[in-house]
C-alpha cells in the first residue's frame, strides 16, 4: 500500500466560472479526506488563464476550517515573491487553525512569467539567489527557534506561537531544489508531471545521495507528483484523457486556455506530428482503471525508492475527477469514511 496524497491547481474549465473552480478545490479537499488520502496540497500560479490557484494561503485557511484529519499544504509558496517573515506569520496562523496538519511547501520558481513576477515583487527576479538563506530563516521563524547569530532580524518572532510546527517541504523540478532539501535535511517533492519525469530520477538520486540528516528528519523523505486519471474502464479513461492531451498540445503551441471537454478536444484541429505525440502520451500516461493506475504509480515509486506519491488530476467534469480519486483510493485499500 503506497502513501497517496493529492495536488490541486484549481483548473479553469470551459463553460465554468472561475469562482466555481475555486469552490471545487474546497469540496475536493473534503472529498479526499473522506477517501483516506494523507495530504491535500494546492499550488501557486499567477497570470495563468488555466490555473486559478493564485493564493494558496487563503485556500489553506478555508480548507483548514472545514476538514479535521487530512494534512493541508502549499505546493508551493513561491518564496521569491514574499518577505520571509510574512510567510512565517501566515503559516503560524494556519497551524493555529489546524494544529499539526499544515505543510509549508516552498518553491524557488516564479509560478509565472518574468513580467508578472516583477509586478508581484519588483525584486522577485533577483530573489531566487537568496532562496537557501530564505528557507533557513523561514524554518527558524515557523519553529520559534532563533535565527543565525548576528542576523539583523534576530530579535523578531513570528506569531502566533504554538505547540506544533508546520512541516517544511522543498518542491522542485530540477537538481537545485533537491540539493537545498538535502542540505537542510528536509522532505523533497519532485514535480514529475511537469515534463513526464525529465530529470526526476537524477533529482531524487541526488537528494538521497547528498542528504544530511536533521533532528526532525533523520532519513530522506521524497515524494513524486504525477498526473493520473482513473475510470471504470480504460476506454472511458482514454476518453477523458483527450482533454489533457490536447491541453498539452496547446501549451506547446504557446496557447494557454481553459480545459476543454473531451468532445471539444476531439474536434480540435491537430497536425500529424501532434496526433502521433498524443498517441505516445496515451501509452505512457497513468490512465486506466483504478488498479491499472495504482500499479503504475506503485511501480514508479518502487523504482525510485520514493515513500509517497502525490496525484494531480484535471477533468472537465468535476464528477469524473472525484470518481478518479475514489477509484485510486479503493484500489489502494484506503480506509474511507462517509463521503463528503
Amino acid at each position: 500500500m503506497v502513501r497517496l496524497s493529492v495536488l490541486d491547481q484549481s483548473p479553469a474549465v470551459s463553460g465554468r466560472s472561475h469562482g466555481e473552480s475555486i469552490r471545487h478545490t474546497l469540496s475536493l479537499a473534503r472529498h479526499c479526506e473522506a477517501l483516506g488520502y494523507d495530504r491535500f496540497w494546492v499550488s501557486e500560479h499567477h497570470n495563468h488563464p488555466a490555473i486559478l490557484g493564485t493564493a494558496p494561503e487563503i485556500l489553506l485557511a478555508a480548507m483548514a476550517a472545514t476538514t479535521s484529519r487530512i494534512r493541508l499544504g502549499s505546493a508551493g509558496i513561491m518564496l521569491p515573491h514574499y518577505a520571509t517573515l510574512k510567510v512565517a506569520e501566515q503559516f503560524r496562523v494556519l497551524d493555529a487553525i489546524a494544529p499539526g496538519r499544515i505543510d509549508m511547501g516552498l518553491g524557488r520558481a516564479p509560478g509565472s512569467d518574468g513580467r508578472t513576477a516583477f509586478a508581484l515583487n519588483p525584486m522577485a527576479n533577483e530573489r531566487p539567489e537568496q532562496f537557501p538563506s530564505d528557507v533557513r530563516d523561514l524554518m527558524a521563524w515557523v519553529s520559534g527557534q532563533p535565527l543565525v547569530e548576528g542576523h539583523p532580524f534576530g530579535s523578531i518572532k513570528a506569531y502566533p506561537q504554538g505547540e506544533t510546527v508546520p512541516e517544511t517541504w522543498i518542491l522542485g523540478s530540477s537538481d537545485f531544489g533537491a540539493q537545498v532539501a538535502a542540505h537542510f535535511g528536509l522532505p523533497y517533492a519532485f514535480a514529475w508531471f511537469f515534463s513526464d519525469g525529465a530529470g526526476g530520477q537524477r533529482a531524487i538520486e541526488l537528494y538521497q545521495k547528498l542528504y544530511q540528516p536533521s533532528e526532525r528528519h533523520p532519513k530522506p523523505n521524497a515524494a513524486l507528483c504525477v498526473w493520473a486519471l482513473a475510470a471504470d474502464s480504460m476506454e472511458e479513461a482514454q476518453h477523458h484523457f483527450t482533454s489533457r492531451a490536447v491541453f498539452r498540445v496547446q501549451r506547446d503551441r504557446g496557447v494557454i486556455a481553459p480545459f476543454m471537454s473531451p468532445e471539444e478536444a476531439a474536434a480540435y484541429a491537430l497536425q500529424p506530428h501532434e496526433v502521433q505525440r498524443i498517441e505516445r502520451m496515451r501509452r505512457t500516461a497513468f490512465i486506466g482503471t483504478g488498479p491499472d493506475v495504482l500499479a503504475s504509480i506503485e511501480a514508479l515509486a518502487t523504482s525510485l525508492g520514493v515513500q509517497e506519491m502525490v496525484v494531480v488530476t484535471w477533468t472537465h467534469d468535476e464528477t469524473v475527477r472525484r470518481k478518479s480519486y475514489e477509484l485510486i483510493a479503493r484500489a489502494n485499500g484506503q480506509a474511507m469514511v462517509a463521503a463528503a
